[in-house]
């Protein structure tokens, strides 16, 4: 690893000395937002390193931190590094048993408790255990102290600690699609180096705004929000709630946005249900309207601003990036993992292909392995899952890392990513088909939304899916009539043992409440084939199916 590369903690020492007046976090309260400078975030920190301190846990020792995020959910992260201390991020939608889990497993001592949507989960989760608890902002449950008491009655800690570069910062659980969570740890050597690399390539500054309201307990939002801005100096905003989001985004006007799939789907749904498909894509064939409507939407987004929009966490349908593109906002893919610290791949040329996950930072190699799997090296690469060798020596072999996922290197030197090796599934006909080439298809149904195909053991796969936003006014028989008249050409662009026999329409939004997504918006695949295939196995015949 390179000498130039400075840990977090420098990165803040060093805006806390050259601007501290200058604000860095704001946070949405009531119409307006809430500002504070670097200087009060570093001091807020400090103070809050002293009260860790005082506890006298040993060093290295687990500090978890439960809570939407905020400026508070940076001063404690902050803080949990100077004082010596190892961050356990629990995801705000995780089950109680899956959280209960990560803090058993992390041997956490203390617990920073913020606003959540549902308290009773962490409450659960928290029943038997002896943890210490701190409230952040919004925190509405029974903690020993909270943080503004701490800043009211705490001296700040003096100095500029560090940690040894090889020592951990954090455990990043993954969000258990199949089984556990896994406890990914990763060091200051790693992350310090992953970020630098980063802030090379991505090169942005300290007028950039950032807009946080994905998990930071999510590795990317940590790294492209939290870490990213420590090493730009960035401003970052927070949101008030969901319900604000959308005005709290125009007024932010972020100059960087990274998001899901999932929300640039509800966005674009969101703008046809007001502007037919038909009228946007007359708007933008004529010379003359083409540039001022698309600045238009882009302000409707409050994304006008943003030159540089990430999509990224589960793979993108090929016709909402080019919808984007279109209208003047290329979503560019990031494809990286909690393991290597997202220092992955990335579309970081003007020219951004849909459909592909862009060309490797600095400092990676990439490269397909056996059966087509993707496989990665550089000095980002976590150190292991905690306490589970025998996982570590699976997924990281030969000083790679073994990501799961298959895929190809163009010509062009584009990585595309083509599936999950573990979700392959063969139907009667003895072949493997591959959902995710199936979904990225038929998310050309402009009436249906989330999609999962399903087939194991069955004479032909099956879309099992919800409804789009632009349906809610249209009939179950004119629903029908419009898939019925796009699916055979859709069908016919996959192979004869991937077509679907049936379009099978679900009732029930997947979310994270009802466990078919993850904490970070990825389908639960295993989870939805329990919930819908002996249903869809009763089904009638036809074509379209309601549930």
């Amino acid at each position: 690893m390179s000498d130039s590369c400075l840990q977090p903690l420098e990165m803040l020492y060093q805006w806390e000395a050259r601007k501290p007046d200058t604000v860095y976090l704001r946070q949405s309260r009531g119409g307006e937002f809430v500002d504070y400078t670097w200087g009060e975030v570093a001091q807020r920190a400090r103070k809050l390193a002293t009260y860790l301190k005082a506890l006298n846990y040993p060093q290295g020792s687990r500090i978890a931190i439960y809570s939407q995020n905020s400026p508070d959910w940076f001063v404690a992260d902050f803080a949990i590094m100077m004082s010596g201390y190892v961050s356990v991020p629990l995801y705000p939608g995780q089950s109680p048993q899956s959280m209960a889990y990560v803090l058993k497993h992390s041997d956490s001592q203390l617990l920073f408790i913020g606003h959540a949507d549902q308290p009773e989960a962490i409450e659960q989760a928290m029943a038997g255990m002896d943890l210490h608890r701190v409230g952040l902002l919004g925190g509405g449950l029974k903690c020993h102290t909270t943080l503004e008491e701490i800043v009211r009655t705490c001296e700040p800690l003096r100095g500029q600690p560090l940690r040894d570069m090889d020592t951990l910062y954090t455990l990043m659980y993954t969000s258990g699609t199949t089984g556990n969570p896994k406890g990914v740890m990763h060091h200051f050597e790693n992350v310090s180096w992953a970020v630098t690399k980063m802030a090379a390539d991505i090169k942005l500054n300290e007028a950039s705004r950032f807009f946080s309201y994905l998990p930071l307990s999510h590795t990317a939002e940590r790294v492209l929000v939290l870490l990213y801005s420590l090493y730009t100096g960035a401003t970052v905003a927070f949101p008030e709630s969901m319900e604000t989001f959308g005005s709290d985004l125009q007024k932010i006007r972020p100059t960087f946005f990274f998001s899901v799939p999932r929300l640039w789907k509800k966005f674009k749904e969101a703008v046809e249900a007001k502007i037919s498909p038909e009228t946007i894509e007359a708007m933008l064939a004529d010379p003359e309207k083409a540039e001022g409507f698309k600045q238009q939407i882009q302000q409707q987004l409050g994304l006008d601003a943003a030159g540089f929009i990430i999509t990224g966490s589960a793979p993108t349908p090929m016709d909402v990036q080019e919808w984007y593109l279109k209208l003047g906002m290329p979503l560019r893919n990031g494809y990286g993992m909690t393991e290597n610290c997202i220092h992955g791949c990335i579309c970081l040329d003007d020219q951004v292909v849909p459909g592909t996950a862009g060309k490797p930072f600095s400092g990676c190699e990439v490269k397909i392995g056996e059966n087509n799997e993707i496989l990665f090296k550089s000095p980002a690469m976590m150190k292991g899952y905690y306490l589970n060798p025998e996982k570590t020596n699976e997924v990281l072999r030969e000083d790679y890392y073994h990501t799961g996922d298959t895929g190809f290197i163009d010509d062009e030197g584009l990585l595309h990513v083509t599936g999950r090796l573990s979700e392959a599934f063969k139907t009667t006909k003895g072949k493997f088909v591959k959902p995710s080439n199936i979904e990225d298809i038929m998310a050309q149904v402009q009436c249906l939304g989330q999609m999962c195909a399903i087939g194991h053991g069955m004479e032909a796969p099956v879309l099992v899916a919800g409804l789009s936003e632009t349906s809610a006014d249209k009939s179950r028989e004119d629903l029908a009539s419009e898939i019925q008249a796009v699916l055979p050409e859709l069908n016919a662009r996959l192979a004869p043992h991937e077509r679907i026999a049936q379009v099978y329409v679900v009732s029930e939004e997947w979310t994270i409440d009802n466990e078919l997504l993850t904490p970070t918006m990825k389908m639960k695949r295993n989870s939805i084939v329990e919930k819908y295939q002996h249903a869809v196995e009763s089904a009638e015949s036809s074509l379209v199916v309601w549930e």
